[in-house]
């Protein structure tokens, strides 16, 4: 059996984040998934293979 949930849109309840904040979010982020890779085994060249193409979709 399936439960529900009441969702709602956080967007009506927080402001947009400033510009320092999200560059500390996307920081972190990026530092976690290279923290997972590197912990999963990848090469540094992998890694940092996957790290240019986000940067390159980001940009």
């Amino acid at each position: 059996m399936a439960a529900l949930a009441v969702v709602r849109d956080l967007r009506d309840v927080r402001a947009p984040v400033s510009a320092e904040e999200l560059e500390r979010f996307e920081t972190e982020a990026l530092a976690g998934l290279v923290l997972a890779r590197a912990s999963a085994g990848l090469t540094d060249g992998t890694i940092r293979g996957d790290v240019g193409h986000l940067e390159q979709v980001r940009t």
